[in-house]
């Protein structure tokens, strides 16, 4: 039996030399243990390039700290705990060490095994620090968070005539940022494609049959250098164009200006300090406009952290919301079981299976609005989410999905549902006019599914949404409406075909 000697555990999605119980030792001074759970990578269908991308980190990680001098015990484990337990009795270990895990259930289990944990890092405000900050107010909100962010982290502030000041005079540009899709043939800024190395290829002939999606083809970063070349990239290039058009959706470009990078982010490839320093600085250098500097740091430092603080604020009761009572399925078009005759959600979904992504918009005002329409359990579309983006995990999911776009919380998070019918898709999409569908009727075979299911979402749920004021014109619409009857009858139809993969 070795020598004891402390270990530092190193999870899959802490991927960074700097942060956490590692920054502070050097090559001697302790082991790294790294496992592979069997069980978590059998636990759902992934795409294959998010299964590829967590697995491929990990193991060039292990290889980078070899590299260093680390003694690395890379474990293939039946569980997380397992592989835990294999080691401590592998190598007599007296100390194990680990940074705080990102879910609910990965702290639980490293309390369970007795592990010392120190703080996570990953964020700019730690979740006891979001409880404290949301703890004195009855009601709170996004935009004050974020405000309260920009201030204490001093981005985008400047001095002025009553003092410290938001640079630009505002807070927010979000007006200045939502364009519909230009028409002029512009192109968009591309992306390297790393050259897949042996590690990528193993991990690839080991995907097997239970995941789903277009093969790894390098567009994901694996290592930090990777992810610095990904941030450069979107600095030098995405940064300027990203904020007008950041809402629009194009069914030939997947990504337009949007920066992709929260899998590096969330893998712990990037920390979102170093993401937003950089924004701020290509601003400063006039490099940048401020509606798309406010707009990608707001995302950075706001939204993402909001959505972290929340996660952990309400959790474990959190991920078992259904307020709406929704139970149908998550539809075959989705799941790639059926194909779909709707052009926005073929769109969205042919780039989710050429990539592992979709922009923010796609998400919520396709997938979530029409999962949230038709009624689909939001414990089964988070685990689908989960699963299928490069960028998922429980605490971007939960929120996001039972939260956000569900409104399956009753409106803890969003006072009122992100559901619409097919105007707004045809206003900020390129999808409609091909479309065998049309987004202005409501009733006949070739009524929108979107603009039918929000008119029947509204009068399946009127009760739930009676004392909400900021729903009363969307219910007082719905009410005056002529031909309920027929649109209800229409919903029904439309339910149906959904569930069968015909619409």
């Amino acid at each position: 039996m070795e020598e004891s000697q402390e270990t530092v555990w190193i999870l899959g999605d802490q991927l960074h030399r700097s942060i956490g119980p590692l920054a502070a030792r050097t090559p001697g001074e302790c082991r790294v243990l790294m496992v592979e759970s069997d069980t978590k990578l059998a636990s759902k269908r992934w795409h294959r390039q998010r299964r590829h991308l967590v697995v491929s980190a990990m193991r060039h990680f292990a290889q980078e700290l070899r590299h260093e001098g680390f003694e690395v015990d890379y474990r293939h484990a039946p569980t997380l705990a397992a592989g835990l337990r294999e080691h401590v009795a592998a190598f007599d270990v007296d100390r194990v060490l680990a940074m705080e895990p990102m879910s609910w259930d990965g702290r639980a289990m490293l309390e369970r095994e007795g592990v010392l944990i120190d703080r996570n890092e990953q964020f700019l405000c730690h979740y006891e620090d979001f409880a404290a900050w949301a703890d004195p107010r009855s009601s709170f909100k996004m935009e004050d968070f974020y405000r309260w962010q920009r201030t204490r982290l001093d981005l985008l502030m400047e001095d002025g005539p009553g003092g410290v000041e938001p640079a630009g005079g505002r807070w927010n540009f979000d007006h200045d940022n939502r364009e519909r899709p230009p028409k002029d043939g512009r192109s968009w800024p591309v992306i390297a494609h790393f050259e897949l190395d042996e590690i990528d290829r193993q991990v690839i002939s080991e995907l097997g049959d239970n995941a789903w999606g277009a093969e790894p083809d390098g567009a994901w970063p694996v290592t930090r250098a990777q992810a610095l070349t990904r941030l450069d990239e979107f600095i030098a290039t995405g940064l300027a164009p990203f904020g007008a058009h950041e809402d629009a959706m194009m069914g030939d470009e997947w990504k337009l200006a949007h920066s992709v990078l929260a899998s590096s982010m969330n893998l712990g490839l990037l920390h979102p300090l170093e993401i937003a320093e950089a924004a701020e600085h290509a601003y400063l250098q006039g490099k940048a406009p401020i509606n798309s500097v406010e707009g990608f740091i707001r995302q950075v430092i706001g939204w993402r952290e909001y959505v972290w603080g929340l996660y952990w604020l309400w959790m474990p009761e959190y991920r078992n919301e259904n307020q709406l009572a929704a139970t149908r399925p998550v539809p075959p078009a989705f799941t790639g079981e059926a194909s779909t005759n709707m052009a926005c959600v073929a769109s969205v979904m042919q780039h989710l299976h050429d990539r592992g992504y979709t922009h923010h918009i796609e998400r919520l005002m396709v997938l979530g609005n029409l999962a949230l329409t038709s009624g689909v359990d939001p414990q089964a579309m988070t685990q689908w989410m989960w699963a299928s983006f490069v960028d998922g995990a429980e605490w971007v999911m939960l929120p996001n999905v039972i939260g956000m776009a569900l409104h399956a919380d009753g409106g803890r998070m969003a006072t009122k549902p992100y559901a619409s019918g097919g105007a707004y898709i045809n206003k900020m999409s390129d999808s409609c006019k091909a479309c065998r569908y049309d987004p202005k009727k409501r009733t006949g075979e070739d009524a929108c599914p979107f603009t039918t299911l929000y008119w029947d979402f509204l009068a399946r749920n009127e009760a739930a949404f009676a004392g909400n004021h900021r729903m009363a014109r969307q219910l007082g619409g719905m009410r005056r409406l002529s031909d309920l009857e027929d649109v209800r009858e229409r919903a029904a139809e439309v339910l149906v075909a959904l569930d069968e993969g015909r619409l």
